[in-house]
């Protein structure tokens, strides 16, 4: 019997993150027949031992393949999936158990060919990783621009937790060969087909990110690098708030410049929102840890992709280069 719903998830040796997020899916509650398809892109470490593990509990297709990256793995399995409506995962990512019934009353009563959903911390998750949470969706940090309830409709679903019609996949062909910047792309891609996007409030994902301060910079680095590219292909979908982390970088050096050879006091802007960050993230995540160590994940996420987003805007945007020549590891060779 098909499906209605099929997961998608590419892995790239992350057997133990597999188990894990399979561990989640036992939870679920949701009755219903649905489909898990995991897509070992190329993995020296597999999960084949881990889904074999689940056989019996969870209805899984899996399958091997070489390495062509997490946008093309992504077309791979949704080509042999067989629902008719595919939810594509992280693999470090974990279900909260009402995910699917909330999808699945979402649809059926607001039907929309592309959907994404936010990302959230679980209380499991290290420090550093609720801090690092905190800076990546944040109203005051990102303008909430990964999900919330205000974002209804022409969302800009992420790959991380993101649900695609058969047909619309059918019609754009999906997943490009740029990475990171795949998902926003199809997202563009979908709309640019006459496919509606949308926001599903409460359908969550708890988000792990695997991640060191060293591996943040290198991700939101790659994320600056990627964006100009983006709004050379897709200029309606440019936006100012995409200069933000830039203004940060260049107001934060202002300040520090013109508190020296000024006066001190102009520090106080800087100060004060940065005081912000820490007491509204302490607040959330109720420890004052996570809030000084999400001032250290702002200064990460905005030098990072900042400098990068002034680098990439003048290859790309000023000099007109190509994106595949002047930035070629942003790219994987189509193989599939």
């Amino acid at each position: 019997m098909n499906s209605s719903f099929s997961f998608i998830i590419p892995v790239y040796n992350r057997p133990e993150e597999v188990k894990e997020l399979l561990e989640s899916f036992v939870t679920l509650d949701y009755s219903k027949p649905y489909e898990i398809v995991i897509v070992e892109d190329g993995s020296s470490s597999t999960s084949k031992a881990v889904v074999d593990a689940f056989s019996e509990t969870l209805n899984i297709a899996y399958f091997y393949k070489e390495n062509s990256g997490p946008g093309l793995s992504r077309n791979y399995g949704m080509q042999r999936a067989k629902g008719d409506y595919f939810i594509i995962l992280d693999s470090d990512c974990l279900l909260p158990s009402h995910y699917l019934a909330t999808v699945d009353h979402f649809l059926k009563n607001n039907f929309y060919d592309c959907y994404g959903g936010a990302d959230a911390a679980h209380e499991s998750f290290s420090n550093l990783q609720k801090a690092i949470n905190y800076a990546m969706t944040s109203f005051f940090t990102t303008g909430g621009i990964r999900g919330s309830k205000k974002s209804v409709s022409n969302f800009e679903p992420r790959s991380f937790n993101m649900g695609i019609s058969k047909k619309a996949f059918i019609e754009t062909g999906g997943f490009g060969t740029i990475h990171p910047g795949e998902d926003p792309d199809l997202s563009q891609r979908i709309a640019k087909n006459g496919f509606k996007t949308t926001f599903i409030p409460h359908a969550y994902v708890y988000h792990k990110r695997r991640i060191s301060w060293q591996k943040f910079y290198v991700q939101v680095k790659k994320f600056g690098l990627v964006r100009p590219i983006l709004n050379k292909w897709h200029p309606q979908a440019s936006k100012i708030t995409f200069w933000f982390p830039l203004c940060f970088v260049l107001f934060t050096l202002g300040s520090i410049v013109l508190s020296i050879v000024v006066n001190w006091m102009l520090l106080l802007p800087l100060i004060a929102y940065l005081l912000l960050i820490v007491i509204d993230s302490s607040l959330k995540n109720k420890s004052l840890a996570i809030g000084l160590l999400s001032v250290v994940a702002l200064f990460i996420q905005f030098f990072g992709y900042g400098l990068a987003f002034l680098k990439s805007t003048y290859y790309i945007g000023l000099l007109k280069r190509d994106p595949r020549k002047q930035f070629p590891t942003l790219f994987f060779t189509k193989t599939h």
